[in-house]
């Protein structure tokens, strides 16, 4: 537990889980990725498993690409249009899932950041996924969907 509390103290979120464990007397558990894009992609993760294809739409910035690869939906995808019906067959088809994220990591430069997580998607069938997902302005400008059934999980 101390050794626990000495790690969550050297990260970079760590003294706010410090001071919720020692006010709360619990220890909260740390995010699994490292700032504002790893939120972005957190929040994107939980509406695609919940088949709410807007806000997963309003994430795009212009001239978004989506390349998904592996499965039914293999291909590449550009513009709202398209996007729009690839995200609404996703979710029309797969109902309701369910999503573990086993790591998410974010690289960033004031240019822009790329979030790469492994995510396992379960419902009416499992789906494990490599997610790359490439932010400008806060805003989805590339994304990978690669379907791979070798991920843990």
């Amino acid at each position: 537990m101390v050794r626990s509390l000495i790690h969550s103290f050297r990260t970079r979120r760590g003294a706010l889980c410090l001071t919720a464990a020692l006010v709360g007397g619990a220890l909260l558990p740390l995010p699994a990725h490292a700032g504002p894009a790893g939120d972005l992609a957190q929040q994107r993760i939980t509406a695609i498993a919940a088949g709410q294809t807007q806000p997963v739409l309003a994430g795009y910035g212009e001239g978004a690409v989506l390349e998904w690869i592996g499965g039914p939906l293999d291909g590449r995808y550009t513009g709202q249009a398209a996007l729009g019906q690839v995200w609404s067959r996703f979710a029309q088809g797969q109902g309701p899932l369910q999503a573990q994220v086993g790591s998410i990591t974010e690289s960033a430069n004031p240019r822009g950041q790329t979030v790469a997580a492994n995510v396992v998607f379960t419902g009416k069938a499992t789906i494990k996924v490599r997610y790359v997902l490439v932010y400008r302005d806060g805003k989805v400008v590339n994304e990978i969907w690669q379907v791979d059934p070798n991920l843990p999980g």
